[in-house]
């Protein structure tokens, strides 16, 4: 894929269930209580037939016109408690263009969540593309200053979103979601189509964990915080993440085309 920088991803949390740590990252009502970035939320659309769900969200940076991000994304449950998210930008004819934002304009997201094998505990790992027209260097200055109290509060808000109510109302993606197809539901089944997103990437890390309190070395050598989203990483991840992330991208360029509205060119 063409395009801004990739970041892959892997975290760690240790005493979360993967549905529990599956809700916390969708759930954008309970995001605006604790991402002191995220100004506004919005849901546009749900299609119930294929699960898509359109969104519009606001972020602010410090010094800078808010961002604006028109979004699409769709889960799945794969086997064993497995769960996957592929998240891209479209547009929407109920949000037109406005002067006092600027709207990202690429954005690909996707992610798997999956339980760790004898352990009370859960991984997430994540492919992350953005281009939301800010300049590397204000960038970088922007992660140096606000990471640590941003890492700080999503730490204390996955450790209290067990205890706090969480209605669901309404129709989401993730009240719609799918099941992987079997055949595609194993590393054999999606082996050809990581193939040509494997050979981007060849380095393989060390497994991160999430602690309560991690130390500033430890946030400065691992923590990657783009336009919201956060992980832990040395910018490779495990072939196990590079065919999830692959597949769930091949699957949703092919189907991607009917439930999501005309991208920005």
């Amino acid at each position: 894929m063409d395009g801004p920088l990739k970041y892959l991803s892997e975290t760690v949390f240790e005493n979360c269930s993967p549905e529990m740590l599956r809700d916390f990252y969708m759930d954008n009502d309970y995001r605006k209580k604790w991402d002191k970035t995220l100004v506004e939320h919005e849901q546009l659309q749900v299609d119930r037939t294929n699960g898509v769900e359109i969104g519009c969200t606001i972020k602010k940076f410090p010094l800078l016109t808010p961002r604006e991000y028109i979004l699409a994304w769709r889960l799945w449950e794969g086997k064993d408690r497995t769960f996957y998210c592929f998240i891209k930008e479209c547009e929407h004819p109920s949000t037109p263009r406005q002067k006092k934002y600027v709207r990202a304009r690429f954005f690909r997201s996707g992610w798997r969540i999956r339980k760790v094998p004898g352990r009370n505990a859960c991984e997430i790992k994540m492919f992350h593309q953005e281009d939301a027209g800010l300049n590397v260097n204000i960038a970088k200055l922007a992660f140096a200053k606000g990471i640590w109290s941003y890492v700080c509060n999503m730490d204390n808000a996955l450790l209290k979103y067990s205890a706090v109510s969480h209605p669901h109302s309404a129709v989401t993606a993730v009240t719609l979601i799918q099941k992987v197809p079997p055949a595609l539901d194993t590393v054999e089944g999606i082996t050809s189509s990581a193939t040509a997103f494997h050979r981007q990437i060849t380095n393989e890390p060390k497994e991160k964990k999430f602690i309560r309190r991690p130390s500033r070395k430890f946030l400065a050598n691992g923590l990657l915080f783009v336009g919201g989203a956060i992980c832990l990483s040395r910018g490779h991840t495990s072939l196990g993440a590079k065919v999830a992330m692959a597949y769930i991208l091949a699957k949703l360029s092919k189907r991607g085309n009917t439930s999501d509205q005309s991208r920005e060119s």
